[in-house]
């Protein structure tokens, strides 16, 4: 119960008050967009960025954890993607969109500040070496199998060029592949842009969890239930229990573990529905799926915090 109450409750009554905001017309919606494009394109690409220019590449990328984490994840989308198509019968772009909403945790708006108050701000770099190769990976993989179902014709080129474009217009990876790059070329930021990038990196989490509680509203839970439901089981599920049985049984450290498992306990993050969106496809399902099982990962994350060690 502590735990729930000073660890998870900040976090959500953040984006319940967003949500509130917005719903109640104190806070426009177009002002929730608008947020929400200054955190997702500008904020926390700079978060990512001096996170990652930082961090001690040697000591926090462990493959075990990053392996115990990517497998959960991949579980996660083949059980969308498979239950979309067997179970329900949807067509196959529907079942990769779902599918996806299965791969594409929340860990940045949800994962980093829960993970934070938890285990505290060193204990992050676990969660920022998953983070730098999440959404190259999960884009990787969903417009790789999206561009494959569709099947018009295109080449292994042509995906690969979509590929490549989607991939190097997200902001989120510009701020990785930049962090990266200071990283590996030692290079020296002046104090000056320093300071600017750490202020733009203190608004960056409250700002996107005000900004994803206002655009929560939207997204309301409109038929597909049973889908909706498989997806949060995906999701808060399956990813983070192979990431917990598996990064036990490869013996990673204490630190490690808790970052893969919080992390790949978070629910879809929005980019599941902009993925859904960007194709036209099982975009109720996305949307609802992100509302839903945020509001069910309160207590989900609640479980996952008391079983870890």
């Amino acid at each position: 119960m502590q735990a729930l109450i000073e660890v998870i409750l900040p976090v959500f009554l953040v984006i319940g008050f967003g949500y509130l905001a917005v719903w109640r017309g104190y806070f426009s919606d177009t002002g929730a967009d608008a947020l929400m494009k200054f955190t997702q394109t500008f904020a926390i690409p700079c978060l990512l960025f001096r996170a990652i220019s930082t961090l001690d590449l040697g000591t926090e990328f462990h493959p075990a954890m990053l392996f115990s984490f990517y497998l959960g994840a991949l579980s996660g989308f083949a059980a969308g993607l498979v239950g979309a198509r067997l179970i329900f019968r949807r067509t196959w772009p529907d079942s990769v969109a779902i599918g996806f909403c299965g791969l594409f945790s929340n860990s940045v708006l949800l994962g980093l500040p829960i993970s934070e108050r938890a285990f505290g701000t060193a204990a992050l770099d676990y969660n920022f070496a998953i983070i730098a190769l999440h959404a190259p990976f999960c884009y990787a993989v969903g417009l790789t199998a999206m561009e494959m179902v569709r099947n018009q014709g295109g080449t292994f080129r042509d995906t690969g060029r979509k590929l490549a474009r989607a991939m190097f217009r997200n902001a989120l990876v510009i701020g990785i592949l930049a962090g990266f790059a200071v990283n590996l070329s030692g290079l020296e930021i002046p104090k000056p842009m320093q300071d600017a990038v750490d202020l733009m990196v203190r608004a960056a989490l409250p700002a996107a969890l005000f900004g994803l509680g206002g655009v929560l509203v939207r997204y309301r839970p409109e038929g597909d239930m049973q889908a909706i439901l498989w997806v949060c089981l995906c999701s808060l599920v399956i990813h983070p229990t192979v990431a917990y049985a598996t990064g036990t049984a490869l013996g990673i450290s204490t630190e490690a573990l808790r970052a893969a498992v919080v992390t790949g306990a978070m629910a879809p993050g929005v980019n599941a529905y902009v993925f859904a969106n960007m194709y036209g496809t099982a975009r109720r399902v996305a949307a609802s799926a992100v509302l839903i099982a945020t509001g069910l990962s309160i207590l989900t994350v609640w479980v996952w915090l008391a079983i870890l060690p």
